[in-house]
């Protein structure tokens, strides 16, 4: 009788069963038995073998080993490339992930493109688009995308693209989309775990073999997570997230690992008709864009080692439902109740019977707790209606600091670094932790808000 090729293991608790059934009989959760393909016994091999069977290994002092320098390959693309640690490296994986839309298609091609403008051999594999589609996104990219080699069928059986690999052996590879490819050995259907994991892992042999760089575009979830197995994100080399909305012009490329570099750099893009821009200066944007109405202040932030000028707008309005709606965007919503809940207690403003709507203008989302104080003055200013600057040309006020939750500000990271970016474009009037407590913050507020009223200013709250 002829030994199965696969074997259905329970994501919960790992059982194996020949079948797969609705039901784990090991842990008896409900549909949890996905398809992955059986290891081939391997030939025996001579030597000296341990307990196991298996031949032993010969440790070595680690100061022993050679590491030969690789060189890099440049993709033209200065944001891609910082965020990649200087460039793709020969034989690596690469995972990028995004929203529909987002412009992951749009960012591999213009790599590409500059690949082969280089002198590069390059190929672009889609299972989603036919020639004829990715030659009209590549009208809008220049002459150089026209050179790029496709197949001229959308391909999703993995056997014909791993045979295309070994013959074109090409130096960089683009597969769009890793959960549209589809391997016979499996019978489950393209985008399931075993699916996923089986294509990822014959990509990664062959990439490995020949010294192929493969970048994968990868669905994600509606959550925002990449798709598939978490085993996915450990095979790879790299994993790129791109964020962004598309409605709004700028994106966001962050790596959330990288074995060949750093994982606190960002890119940001934008994007035109033309495909997409780098935007080398995105604080002069944001600044220049920036409001000196109520509610608004500029956050002096932290993209991966650069600093970032954005602007953070908050509305507070008397709110006619039992329960206030609390809405961002660009922050974390925990973030924001952590926020107000201080301002209430140590700050005095309370606005717990309004609506609160906080958004972190250009689709810009920060992540890290230095962006605190901008909220919290930015929400302070929107239900007082008092605005945080003078004048109207005044440049606007700019913040930065985490919030504890006994009303005092921490540091945070490169604060110099943010105080020289804000001073670089003329925003003499900068508050960081140094201020000590939050109600020292809040001060300058409640000195225009009396002085509005015609009242004597204080020097405290």
């Amino acid at each position: 009788m002829a030994r199965a090729t696969s074997v259905h293991v329970c994501s919960e608790c790992g059982h194996e069963t020949p079948r797969w059934a609705g039901q784990c009989p090991g842990c008896r959760a409900w549909n949890t038995l996905v398809e992955e393909a059986r290891a081939a016994p391997g030939p025996a091999a001579g030597g000296r073998r341990g307990a196991g069977g298996g031949k032993a290994l010969a440790p070595v002092a680690l100061g022993d080993v050679k590491a030969e320098a690789v060189a890099r390959l440049s993709t033209g693309v200065g944001e891609l490339d910082r965020v990649l640690g200087g460039g793709v490296v020969p034989g690596s994986l690469v995972l990028i992930g995004g929203s529909p839309g987002i412009g992951k298609s749009t960012l591999t091609t213009m790599a590409l493109a500059n690949l082969v403008a280089a002198g590069r051999r390059t190929l672009y594999v889609s299972a989603e688009e036919s020639a004829a589609q990715i030659k009209l996104r590549a009208e809008r990219l220049g002459a150089a995308a026209h050179a790029l080699r496709i197949p001229t069928i959308a391909e999703t059986d993995l056997a014909a693209v791993l045979a295309t690999l070994e013959r074109e052996r090409p130096e960089v590879c683009v597969v769009d989309s890793v959960q549209t490819l589809h391997s016979a050995a499996l019978s489950g259907a393209p985008g399931s775990v075993g699916q996923v994991r089986e294509v990822a892992g014959e990509i990664m042999r062959v990439a490995k073999q020949h010294g192929i760089a493969v970048l994968l575009v990868g669905h994600v979830t509606k959550e925002g997570a990449l798709a598939g197995p978490r085993v996915l994100e450990h095979l790879v080399d790299c994993v790129l997230q791109f964020e962004g909305e598309r409605e709004r012009t700028y994106r966001t490329l962050r790596a959330l690992k990288n074995r060949f570099g750093s994982t606190s750099e960002a890119g940001v893009f934008e994007m035109r008709s033309d495909g997409l821009v780098e935007v080398l200066d995105a604080s002069a944007r944001f600044v220049g864009e920036a409001t000196r109405a109520p509610g608004s202040v500029v956050l002096a932030a932290m993209e991966g080692s650069r600093p970032l000028l954005v602007e953070v707008q908050a509305l507070v309005s008397a709110s006619d439902l039992e329960i206030p709606r609390r809405v961002v965007s660009g922050i974390d919503r925990n973030r924001l109740a952590l926020v107000l809940a201080v301002l209430a207690r140590h700050g005095g403003v309370g606005v717990g019977t309004s609506d609160v709507f906080v958004n972190v203008v250009g689709g810009v989302r920060v992540d890290e707790p230095g962006a605190d104080l901008a909220v919290a003055l930015a929400v302070a200013s929107a239900a007082r209606g008092v605005a945080l600057t003078d004048a109207p040309d005044d440049p606007p006020l700019a913040c930065f600091g985490e919030l504890g939750l006994t009303g005092e500000l921490r540091t945070v990271a490169h604060a110099e670094r943010r105080v020289a970016e804000a001073r670089k474009f003329g925003l003499a009037t900068i508050v960081s932790p140094e201020a000590g407590t939050l109600r020292a913050a809040l001060r300058a507020l409640r000195v225009r808000e009396r002085a509005r009223e015609g009242q004597p200013a204080v020097a405290a709250l």
